[in-house]
């Protein structure tokens, strides 16, 4: 008879392969998935908005901006998989690690484990595995940062200080990367206070030397933010600021999170957390991973209590990041013991989200379904934010008013802003019309740059209310009608155009 450990497979037999295999079909299905889709709202903000090098930007820390901006130079073109490229190779990166921390802290099939889960986590294995977003450099800085932590742990001198001084450095990448790892890192703090383990750790240098080099690989964002009126910090701070009292809002906010994770990974990474709290630090091991999650995905409900900003159900992904790990150790003891119910819901999940993104890319792509995309609905909706709006300048061309560097072109919120410049190539000087510029309002010349001169303004339907506010700006407005192009070969976006003549004011 075979050993449970023999029957299942690769998984066991040889761990670094079986997740070399999962880095590649994984790899490959993020390929197929980045050519498919257009840049969505936040990744074409990102592209247009990021063309010029900053130490800071409004929304975020540099570290998505600058992949950006490195990729679209070294490939020669802002094509979607070109910018996204990056974001799919760390998450290669990311999936070696958990494999890697998880081992550290179990063994090499709970790594295993952990590498497949990961990939399987939609907000993590798909959109931060993808996308031009912040989580993906955030995710693999800090696996390599909880990684080096457990190292730092247990050694001893000399080596203990390149493994504090690596955590330091990828913590510091962490914030780098997006002000929510100041989160872990802050888990980190309380573990090392918690735990009879490694509590001396606090009377060493160790730590503290990590401490600053992350501060010195943060400051860039410090300086900047500093030089502008601390704008970045402020605006995600103020996120935070209470409103009223909204009891439903924290249950909304885990539906959320049990969305984006799965509802069926959701709830294990739940129980096998609240089983790790309540053994606390008498187990080291799962007590740390607790500590690194749980306050990234404690605070966001707690947040919506009374915030009356809306909260992303992302936001709290590297928190559950966090608690892959232990989950991946109870679900690598259940397979060695033979646990079919474990193994089938291993596999249908497997089944489950690889068939969602190839047929969502290939609906997408293809389009063989254009009756969906006609439709008002959540897929029209896609179609205008998940398609490029690469028509644009043919479309403005063929009213007279061909993109160039001698026009001034704008929009008047920063999310069609981002389509627009995007779609424009950034060969058009740009500016977006709005109180609620982002970072636009931080790229270029000031407004007094600007002044006098005529502006192509690009509108939505939605839009046109603004055309009151936008007249007091300019000495006169010329109306140049309605210009259509299609998007996904199934529908047409319909924008209004007008010219602003004279530019007397910024918004």
């Amino acid at each position: 008879m075979s050993s449970p450990a023999s029957g299942s497979g690769l998984m066991f037999r040889n761990p670094a392969l079986a997740v070399v295999l999962i880095i590649v079909i994984g790899g490959l299905l993020r390929l197929v998935f980045g050519a498919s889709l257009g840049l969505g709202i936040d990744e074409s903000y990102m592209v247009a908005s990021g063309r010029v090098l900053h130490l800071g930007y409004f929304d975020h820390p540099p570290a998505s901006w600058w992949l950006t901006w490195g990729a679209s130079r070294l490939f020669g073109s802002e094509a979607p998989l070109a910018v996204r490229l990056p974001f799919i190779v760390l998450f290669a990166l990311s999936t070696w690690l958990i494999y890697r921390l998880t081992a550290a802290l179990y063994d090499a099939a709970a790594g295993v484990a952990a590498a497949l889960i990961l990939n399987l986590v939609p907000v993590l294995g798909v959109t931060s595995g993808t996308w031009v977003l912040p989580d993906g450099p955030l995710c693999a800085a800090l696996l390599g940062a909880a990684l080096c932590l457990v190292h730092a742990l247990e050694a001893r001198r000399p080596a203990s200080y390149g493994w504090w001084l690596m955590t330091g450095l990828l913590s510091g990448l962490a914030l780098f990367s997006k002000y929510t790892a100041g989160a872990v890192i802050a888990g980190a703090v309380i573990y090392l206070a918690t735990s009879s383990r490694h509590r001396r750790w606090l009377l060493r240098p160790e730590p503290y030397l990590a401490a600053l080099v992350a501060l010195a690989v943060f400051s860039p964002v410090l300086v900047w933010n500093a030089g502008n009126g601390w704008a970045s910090l402020a605006f995600q701070g103020g996120r935070a600021a209470a409103a009223r009292l909204n009891l439903l809002g924290p249950v909304r906010t885990l539906a959320g999170e049990a969305l984006y994770v799965l509802p069926w990974i959701w709830l294990p990474l739940v129980i096998v957390a609240a089983r790790a709290t309540l053994r606390g630090p008498s187990e080291w091991r799962g007590w740390l991973l607790v500590c690194l999650g749980l306050p990234l995905v404690v605070v966001f409900p707690v947040i919506a209590l009374w915030s009356n900003r809306q909260i992303l159900f992302h936001w709290a992904a590297p928190g559950y990041l966090m608690l892959i790990p232990l989950l991946a150790e109870a679900v690598a003891r259940r397979l060695v013991a033979g646990n079919r119910l474990t193994r089938l819901w291993l596999r249908g999940t497997v089944v489950f989200v690889v068939a969602v993104v190839i047929a969502f890319s290939m609906l997408v792509r293809f389009n063989p379904l254009p009756s969906l995309w006609t439709k008002e609905g959540p897929l029209r909706q896609l179609a205008y934010d998940g398609t490029d709006w690469t028509g644009l300048p043919a479309a403005l061309g063929g009213i007279g008013l061909p993109p160039g560097p001698d026009m001034l072109a704008a929009g008047v919120n920063w999310r069609d802003c981002g389509k627009i410049d995007y779609g424009l190539g950034g060969r058009t000087p740009f500016i977006c019309l709005s109180q609620d510029a982002r970072q636009f309002g931080f790229r270029g010349p000031g407004p007094a740059d600007y002044l006098g001169r005529d502006v192509v303004i690009v509108l939505r339907a939605g839009d046109l209310g603004r055309l009151a506010v936008l007249a007091r700006n300019f000495k006169s407005l010329e109306d140049r009608g309605t210009i259509r192009f299609p998007v996904n070969g199934a529908t047409d976006i319909d924008l209004h155009v007008f010219i602003g003549h004279d530019l007397l004011a910024w918004p």
